[in-house]
């Protein structure tokens, strides 16, 4: 059995892809390094990540490719699941000796891929809907949040549209970085020491001394309307769970 290893990235992997070939060879697994390895293992390759080899592999994928397909390696890589990067490497490898096989869900590495950057997508939408900002005295609307997946990413341009008449910073606390929109671009943040920011990392909440006077008021009336239409007879704390799983409940005022 050979086993490839890479260092996590994207580009890794898209060099292991380039080194097969290079070498002529199919390895069974693609893993990171420092993970644990298989037990009947005969052969392991190092793969040394290269930008130029990454770039040549995918500029050959968009060649053989549609947009679609394309943006669904790209998606399913945010996941940052370990269990994909053996059936993506596989998918590419085949895209490459097949041609385009995205559409053939009775391969398993396509099923595979598919159903992951799925997984993603949907947890998009959630943040979408779960997201809560609250304005801090200078104008600027923050949000922090906590995904299972890196999906910040894939929203930012749904709240630059939608909000492009106020700045706003949305915090990813699990990453530790984040989106600042300021009125017409939007950059990626990081802070070099987290227990400095004006806010929890924990609740997401703004820290009293910067929190608007207007959002501390409309926060309460929000926390009272949602308990005014809470009708007893009618709660279904099942369904509620389902569409509103309990791991984004931190960070949403009406559950604080």
């Amino acid at each position: 059995m050979t086993i490839y290893q890479f260092d996590g990235t994207m580009d890794g992997l898209l060099t292991a892809v380039f080194d097969a070939f290079a070498l002529k060879e199919q390895p069974e697994q693609l893993v990171t390094t420092g993970d644990a390895l298989p037990l009947f293992c005969d052969r392991i390759y190092q793969v040394t990540t290269d930008e130029e080899k990454a770039q040549r592999v995918w500029i050959g994928l968009e060649k053989r490719l549609s947009r679609e397909a394309m943006k669904l390696i790209s998606v399913s890589w945010l996941s940052e699941v370990k269990e994909l990067n053996t059936p993506l490497f596989r998918y590419i490898c085949k895209v490459f000796r097949q041609g385009d096989i995205s559409k053939n869900f009775a391969d398993p590495d396509v099923l595979a891929v598919t159903n992951i950057a799925r997984r993603v997508l949907h947890e998009q939408l959630r943040m979408k809907q779960f997201i809560r900002f609250q304005k801090a005295k200078d104008g600027t609307y923050l949000a922090v949040v906590s995904p299972d997946h890196n999906v910040l990413p894939i929203i930012t341009d749904h709240f630059q549209d939608r909000f492009n008449d106020q700045p706003w910073l949305i915090y990813d606390a699990k990453r530790h970085y984040g989106f600042n929109y300021d009125g017409k671009t939007v950059i990626r943040i990081t802070f070099e020491d987290e227990s400095a920011v004006p806010f929890s990392l924990n609740n997401g909440k703004l820290n009293e001394e910067v929190l608007s006077s207007d959002d501390q008021l409309l926060q309460n009336l929000w926390r009272t309307y949602f308990k005014a239409i809470c009708i007893k007879e009618r709660m279904n704390p099942r369904k509620q769970l389902n569409d509103m799983p309990r791991r984004y409940w931190k960070y949403i005022t009406e559950k604080q």
